[in-house]
Parts: structure tokens; C-alpha cells; sequence
């Protein structure tokens, strides 16, 4: 069955930030280089650049990311934001109290009108975050 997965561009962070979200979630984190396969990158300097990660975590979520080598034009988020919701209110509040330290809350997470609990940010990495509980029935 095909999955559809959230994968974030970093401009020499992307360790930093996959790192960084390993602590959040949990899970297996896979980090390959662009000095592991020949010929990727022109500057030596970017061997140790991220080529591709994969943050595979217990609740079943699956994050990619990579660094920006100066070959490619990098581009800074905008317009999309990585959604986690669910009805595990203990866990949401973890995820939300470590993704906001360093960022920036953009609407704290409250009770909206319709109910449960809603929240956006922006990391310490550029990336926005939605989180939502989900209102009870």
C-alpha cells in the first residue's frame, strides 16, 4: 500500500533537525550522506551533508529529510505545514511542548470552537506544525 510522508529540506541542518525529531517521537532514524555515494556532490565540504533521512517512529510515523548541497537552489518552507493529530492528549502535549521550544507559537495550543485541543508553530528549524486533539464525540 503506497504511503504518503512528509519530507523537509534543511540548508545544512537536516542532521540538527532529524536528530532533534528522534527526540520527539521516538523511533529508528536512518542517515545517509552524499559522501557515501560517489559523485553527488562537487565541494568535498558537503560529504557530510544528509543525501536522505528516514525517521521511522512507534506510532507509525514515517519523516524524511535532506540537506540543500550549493548545487540546488534551496528553497525555505512555505506553505505547508506537518499535521499531528490524534486522541492522545498526553502525548500531543509532549510533542507540542518539545517542538515549540526554540520556535515560535503562531496560536498556542487551546480548546478552538469546535472542540479538543489545536495548536500551530514554527520550529527551531523553519518548519510548521500543526497539532490537533481530537474533540470527543
Amino acid at each position: 500500500m503506497p504511503s504518503l510522508n512528509p519530507y523537509l529540506s534543511f540548508k545544512n541542518q537536516a542532521r540538527e533537525a532529524m536528530t532533534f525529531y528522534r527526540s520527539v517521537f521516538g523511533g529508528d532514524l536512518d542517515i545517509s550522506t552524499f559522501g557515501q555515494y560517489e559523485g553527488m556532490v562537487q565541494d568535498p565540504s558537503e560529504n557530510d551533508l544528509v543525501m536522505h533521512a528516514q525517521l521511522s517512529t512507534p506510532d507509525g510515523f514515517v519523516l524524511m529529510g535532506a540537506d540543500t548541497p550549493r548545487g540546488v537552489e534551496y528553497r525555505e518552507p512555505a506553505g505547508i505545514s506537518v499535521s499531528v493529530s490524534g486522541d492522545d492528549e498526553t502525548a500531543l502535549q509532549a510533542y507540542w511542548d518539545a517542538l515549540s521550544e526554540g520556535g515560535t507559537v503562531v496560536m498556542p495550543f487551546e480548546t478552538p470552537p469546535w472542540g479538543g485541543r489545536f495548536g500551530m508553530l514554527t520550529d527551531r528549524f523553519g518548519i510548521d506544525w500543526m497539532l490537533a486533539l481530537n474533540a470527543p464525540q
